[in-house]
């Protein structure tokens, strides 16, 4: 069928190979190396999101400053501001935007935002589902790991393929799915396999069948 005998053998590695992927997971599924955990960098900037609280602040002028909730539509209202969209938005980002409406009525305002309470959008957030303690969602954070999410989701359920679990994120291109080898980060203690998240990757644990 393939020719010679080199040939015929190279074949059916291939074969097997493509067996294997079938039964492994999800198709198109990429194996990341180990990471080298020490040599991450910062990733995304934390983006308002409904639910989020703000505490903005005017200087000199208190009067202005308040406390706001960002409302479902993704909105605040503040003195001399109504209806001031702010999802998807840095702090600073709002606080410019706020700065450039309240220049219409004082002289040279100073605004600074703070969250002090987190929610974020929907691309700011991870999810933790399948064969886990408790599924669950978290507001991305800086040098957020698989690690931190698995203690955050009560660890691996009593009958997770915690090796054939798969990281689905979202990328230019479109999805794309990483094998997260997560019974060996835990189990085993293997910190190489602690991988970085990303805003809006979602965790998925399967079910062993053995």
């Amino acid at each position: 069928m393939f020719g010679s005998p080199a040939k015929y053998v190279v074949g059916l590695v291939m074969l097997a190979g493509v067996a294997l992927s079938a039964c492994s997971g999800p198709p198109n599924v990429v194996e990341l190396p180990a990471q080298d955990t020490s040599k991450l960098a910062a990733l995304h900037d934390y983006q308002v999101g409904p639910g989020d609280a703000l505490d903005i602040f005017v200087w000199r002028n208190p009067e202005l400053s308040a406390r706001v909730s960002v409302r479902p539509d993704g909105r605040v209202s503040t003195p001399l501001i109504e209806d001031l969209e702010v999802t998807r938005k840095t702090p600073t980002a709002v606080a410019r935007e706020i700065e450039g409406i309240l220049g219409k009525y004082i002289q040279d305002p100073v605004v600074t935002v703070l969250v002090s309470g987190f929610s974020g959008p929907h691309t700011q957030q991870v999810r933790i589902v399948g064969e886990v303690g408790r599924p669950t969602v978290l507001t991305y954070r800086e040098n957020l790991t698989t690690l931190d999410a698995m203690i955050a989701a009560g660890g691996l359920g009593p009958f997770a393929a915690g090796d054939r679990a798969v990281i689905t994120r979202v990328t230019d291109k479109g999805y794309e799915n990483i094998r997260a080898k997560l019974e060996t980060l835990i189990k085993d203690g293997d910190i190489r396999f602690n991988q970085r998240l990303m805003p809006g990757d979602t965790i998925f644990v399967p079910q062993s069948f053995l």
